[in-house]
This record gives structure tokens, C-alpha cells and sequence, in this order.
């Protein structure tokens, strides 16, 4: 088959490899749509602990299952699904009480596990007995189902903030976690969505999605208005969808007495330590959370959402690529010129 193999940092190349090799425990998926995660990213250009090459990385996927070993009950031949990152590796304390994205090992597709990148892609065991593999029908575009693994992400960490119906948020950074974010507050009950962005062209995608208020960060001063559209007392959630530790002093800044910050995206190695005046949260009894990956019903969560149109995926796909082109690809996403970037391993 053809894959894109990670040789080395920096170094991708399409060349022919071997099929993977089916045993009685596991199946066969051809993949159809792949999209670029800015995890991803970091793998090509810093590397991962637990990313060995010369490897295939990639983990929001969907395709088609044509093999099935003979002792597989979870998926059958035929089956569309999407597959998702964080595999559990359902021994220790964490993945037994359904937190395997706590786990110490922390197995995930497109890391120790083979990625998607590629063709054709093994679902071992392991994968199949405790992973995110998630059927679904033919109402659901691939490339909508690949993205459930990004939105089973932002479920978590809606969760995490305990938004829930009549509150307000705040969410800074319009990229497409921010985007998708709108849609699902929505469906988790908030009243008010208020998007806080800088580039004109992510705004523009953002604003399909009908949030209340837009804020520009490079215009206004954030924790004001935020304040100020909030009668004062400040937002009841506030997620930070952007890799800015500023941003993070800000989000605690603004929030309500008793309210949720989720830190959702994460900062660079080389980021200056967060700065925050720790009575701040003494006082307002705020609640100041992180979230990263997803466990397994977040995954199924996401691609019933997908299939209902509950969440729209449309205005964040802004390019596709053949699998000849995926370091373009990865140059798009990298150069903040495309969203959600789509690559079909078939074409």
C-alpha cells in the first residue's frame, strides 16, 4: 500500500510499504479521510516520546472495514466507522473507572499505534476491544466522521466546565476546536456564546456558526467586554481553544465568581510559566480546570452529534489533499492558512 511515513523530524515521505497483516483479533480499514491535527504538527517538526520512527502518525479517521479476523465481534465487514486517538489500555485504575485518557501508558493511535496516514490501517485488539471505533451510517460524510476524534475532545472539556443549560461562555480562539465548540454549547444549553478571535479570515469561518457576540483581540480589550456582556459580573465558562498563556491569565481574569476555566489548548515547551494572582481564585471561588484527548463515549457521542447535524463541520473544512500532497497539507494547517485539512489516502 501507499503511506506517508515519518523517517525523521521533519521528514515525511509517500512511499510503498507493506499491507498490514490481519490476525484472528483484529481487522482491516481502509482509510478514506484523514485530517491534520496540530498534534500532528508537533510530532513532524519536535517529536514524541511515544512516537518511534520510521512510523505512520494520523488519528482522525473514518473508512471502511474490508477485513475482518474471525475472532472480531466489534465491527463487521462493510461497517463505515470512525476511529479516534486514546486507546485505554483497560488495566490500571484510571481506564478500569472509564479515564483512560489519565492513563500512565497513554496508547493512542497514530503514536505507538500505526496511524492513518496511509491506505490501509490495522485495528489490533487492543484498539478494538477499548478504543474509539465508532460505526456509523451513510448520512455522515468521511470526511464529517474523521472529525469526530477533534469533537469528542471539546465534549471533554465541555464537561469538565459543567456547562449546562441558561450559562454564558467565553471562547478565545476561533480555529476549528472554537468553531465546533459554538454549535456544541449550544446543544449543551448555554444562552449566550461569546467568541473571542484575532485573524480576520478564522473570524469570517467563526461567524457561520452564529455565536452571540464576536470580539476582536487585537481591537478591544478582552476581559472588558467580556465583562461588559455579561451584565458585569463576568462569563460563567470560559474555555481558552488557543495555545496563549496570556490568554490564560486572561480567561481567569474574567470569569464569574463560581465559574469554570477550561485551559484546552495547550502552551509551548518554551512558554513563560502562567502568571496569576492566586487570591483571584481564592475569591471568586472559581474553578480552574485542564482538559486534553477524550475516552471512548466521547468519541460516540461525537459522531451521533455529527450524524443528527447537531454539529456542522462544513465551514471548518477548508482543504483537501491526496496523499501524494500531505506535506502541503501539513504546510497548510502549519501556515494557519486552512482549518480542518482533509487528507484522502485513495485519490
Amino acid at each position: 500500500m501507499k503511506a506517508a511515513v515519518l523517517e525523521q523530524l521533519g521528514k515525511i515521505t509517500v512511499q510503498e510499504v507493506d499491507d498490514p497483516q490481519i490476525g484472528d483479533d483484529s481487522a482491516l480499514l481502509k482509510v478514506e479521510s484523514v485530517a491534520v491535527c496540530g498534534s500532528d504538527i508537533r510530532i513532524f517538526h519536535h517529536g514524541n516520546p511515544r512516537v518511534k520512527p520510521p512510523t505512520i502518525i494520523g488519528h482522525e479517521t473514518a473508512g471502511t472495514v474490508v477485513k475482518v479476523g474471525k475472532n472480531v465481534t466489534r465491527v463487521k465487514l462493510g461497517d463505515r466507522v470512525a476511529v479516534g486517538a486514546d486507546v485505554p489500555c483497560g488495566q490500571c485504575h484510571w481506564c478500569r473507572n472509564g479515564l483512560g485518557n489519565n492513563c500512565a501508558i497513554n496508547y493512542a493511535v497514530g503514536y505507538q499505534i500505526p496511524g492513518s496516514f496511509a491506505q490501509y490501517m490495522e485495528l489490533p485488539r487492543l484498539v478494538l476491544e477499548e478504543g474509539p471505533v465508532t460505526p456509523f451510517g451513510e448520512n455522515l460524510s468521511f470526511d464529517d466522521a474523521a472529525l469526530a476524534e477533534p469533537l469528542a475532545c471539546a465534549i471533554n472539556g465541555l464537561e469538565l466546565v459543567n456547562l449546562s443549560l441558561g450559562k454564558t461562555i467565553v471562547l478565545i480562539g476561533m480555529g476549528p476546536i472554537g468553531c465546533m465548540m459554538i454549535d456544541l454549547a449550544r446543544v449543551m444549553g448555554a444562552i449566550k456564546v461569546i467568541c473571542v478571535g484575532r485573524g480576520p479570515r478564522r473570524t469570517a469561518i467563526a461567524k457561520q456558526y452564529g455565536a452571540d457576540v464576536y470580539i476582536s483581540s487585537n481591537d478591544e480589550d478582552v476581559v472588558a467586554r467580556c465583562r461588559e456582556e455579561t451584565g458585569g459580573e463576568g462569563p460563567d465558562v470560559v474555555v481558552t481553544t488557543c495555545p496563549s498563556v496570556e490568554v490564560h491569565e486572561q480567561a481567569i481574569e474574567m470569569v464569574a465568581h463560581r465559574g469554570y476555566v477550561n485551559l484546552f489548548g495547550g502552551l509551548g515547551k518554551n512558554e513563560r510559566p502562567m502568571s496569576v494572582l492566586s487570591n483571584t481564585i481564592h475569591y471568586k471561588e472559581c474553578f480552574v480546570t485542564g482538559s486534553h484527548g477524550c475516552v471512548p463515549r466521547h468519541h460516540e457521542l461525537a459522531v451521533r452529534l455529527l450524524e443528527a447535524g447537531k454539529i456542522r463541520t462544513a465551514p471548518i473544512i477548508t482543504h483537501r489533499f491526496p496523499l501524494d500532497e500531505v506535506n502541503q497539507a501539513f504546510a497548510t494547517v502549519q501556515s494557519r492558512e486552512g482549518m480542518k485539512v482533509i487528507v484522502h489516502p485513495h485519490e
